[in-house]
């Protein structure tokens, strides 16, 4: 009988064209949530004024928002059909989606390709295979400072172009780093490090 192993992480870094797509929304759509994620660089300014009822808009876009960063955790209670001009990257539920639906159609093609450009920007500079070795050392740094080994944990990082350098949790399992931040070694150790503790 083989020895149990020890504990195990795993980190998953990418900038999800789901996730990139959802927060082009947000910001041409004027909503606020979440309110400490700052914008996206190069999105045009917002629309905001021109929807009847903004609190509906936001809470349909909340409920969309977390099936984008953590479906398995947010499953919808109903189907999920696919929005027509969104490629395949935004689906919504059947019932009681129409004002976001309404809301986000003269986007799609803006939105995928915004989405589009981002992604292959990460991948050019960052997506290489590199990010383990961040992850690993500011992990090994963790258990130096407990004296300890690492709990098992989960982890998404979604790296964006957003408007401030910086880190936030934007699910349960899920943090959005700036792709400035994540570039730069030194910086990023020390950003993750508060997330590799709260969750190792």
């Amino acid at each position: 009988m083989a020895a149990a192993a020890g504990p195990e992480w795993v980190v998953r870094e990418d900038a999800g064209l789901p996730v990139l797509v959802a927060l082009y929304l947000r910001q041409v759509l004027a909503i606020r949530f979440p309110e400490e994620l700052p914008h996206l660089r190069g999105v045009p300014p917002t629309t905001a004024g021109e929807y009847d009822d903004s609190a509906t808009l936001e809470r349909q876009w909340r409920a969309y928002w977390d099936m984008t960063v953590e479906p398995q955790a947010n499953p919808s209670p109903v189907p999920l059909e696919l929005v027509d001009g969104f490629d395949m990257l935004v689906a919504l539920p059947v019932e009681g989606f129409s004002e976001l639906q309404a809301a986000i159609a003269p986007h799609g093609a803006d939105a995928v390709a915004f989405a589009r450009a981002a992604h292959a920007r990460y991948r050019a500079g960052l997506g290489t295979g590199a990010s383990y070795r961040a992850y690993a050392s500011a992990i090994a740094e963790h258990e130096r400072a407990v004296g300890r080994r690492a709990h098992s944990f989960e982890l998404n990082v979604q790296v964006l172009p957003l408007t401030q350098r910086g880190v936030w949790w934007i699910g349960a399992l899920t943090v959005a780093v700036t792709d400035g931040l994540r570039g730069d070694i030194a910086a990023f150790d020390a950003a993750i490090a508060p997330v590799i503790a709260d969750i190792a």
